[in-house]
């Protein structure tokens, strides 16, 4: 119990914690001397420090992971939190980039943190439909639809002239047997089709293996300001090497590969001094989720701060909108 009020009583005020404060602030009835006592013990257990002889003592790594334990799955957002929350993004249209700018910026308020989101991308691409329109000659423009809502043009060449009428017959026959397909699956399906249909579904399924195969998606950020302004920064360069992991997208992707697949509707992975794995993030937390449908279409999301960063808040406001996002795209793709 000490130990927590340690911690929410730094996060809070940025200075190392003594005695006397904990007394007076949480009116502890225990005296200075026991207190001391007890922080002497837990800094013995590695969850304290103390920076200087004669100041308080400040949480560690170990300090902070045991913080995070005990309330991950406990912290609730206020009601009026989340009505206002749902309320924004009902506001705002039904489109895939505003709703990602919109959480990123939510995020990045509400924490007063550096936010990350990643659009979604599918996890193994699934068929939905394309359209073939004739355009010069030999010539076809294929639009392509992936379940996921990813869309990708391409002009063909096929090897004879073909009408806009069997194009589109071809294109309707295509959409009508094989949605929900995955490129193997549709590679297959070419073996017993016609010269036309074979080449389309050969060439669908290489452009969907592309999707498969290539790096995230576009990745939306905002609050860098807000990190930057964290009074343990202030002359430090620690916040600026935090921040280019944001810029770095190699470094960032391996980052957000951290994530569990496992609940994308709100599991949680809590990264707190780069875990020793990212001497960019030694002096940072980074609290991420993924979202979308579990085994078709998924994103991640986040917020970066300092160690000190309100835990208690910004655990459920990730949460959350890692729920609402999951909601728009099962809705958008229209998973059962």
């Amino acid at each position: 119990m000490l130990l927590l009020l340690i911690i929410r009583d730094y996060i809070d005020a940025a200075q190392p914690v003594g005695s006397r404060r904990l007394v007076e602030r949480f009116r502890l009835d225990l005296s200075s001397a026991t207190i001391r006592n007890e922080m002497a013990a837990l800094t013995d257990l590695g969850y304290l420090r103390q920076p200087h002889t004669s100041a308080g003592r400040v949480p560690t790594e170990e300090g902070y992971r045991f913080f995070v334990g005990r309330m991950m799955y406990r912290a609730e957002l206020p009601q009026s939190v989340r009505k206002a929350i749902v309320t924004q993004f009902h506001e705002a249209r039904a489109d895939m980039d505003q709703w990602m700018h919109l959480a990123a910026s939510v995020l990045a308020h509400r924490s007063q943190g550096a936010s990350v989101v990643t659009a979604p991308r599918s996890v193994i691409a699934r068929f939905r439909h394309i359209e073939l329109v004739s355009t010069q000659g030999r010539q076809v423009l294929m639009v392509l639809v992936l379940a996921g809502g990813e869309v990708s043009q391409q002009v063909l060449t096929l090897a004879a002239a073909v009408s806009q009428d069997r194009l589109s017959q071809t294109a309707s026959h295509i959409n009508g047997l094989f949605s929900g397909l995955s490129p193997d699956e549709l590679a297959s399906a070419a073996a017993r089709a016609d010269a036309l249909e074979r080449d389309i579904l050969l060439l669908v399924s290489a452009d969907m293996r592309r999707f498969t195969d290539s790096s995230a998606g576009e990745i939306y950020t905002d609050g860098l300001t807000n990190v930057l302004a964290e009074p343990e920064f202030a002359g430090s360069d620690d916040a600026r090497h935090a921040l280019k992991i944001l810029e770095e997208r190699s470094v960032l992707r391996d980052v957000l590969s951290r994530t569990s697949n496992e609940d994308p509707a709100g599991g949680l992975q809590v990264l707190i001094g780069g875990e020793g794995e990212w001497q960019e993030l030694r002096q940072c937390s980074m609290i991420l989720a993924r979202y979308g449908v579990p085994g078709i279409v998924t994103g991640t999301l986040g917020v970066l701060g300092p160690m000190r960063m309100p835990y208690s808040r910004t655990i459920p406001m990730v949460r959350f909108v890692a729920r609402l996002l999951s909601g728009f795209v099962n809705d958008r793709i229209g998973a059962p």
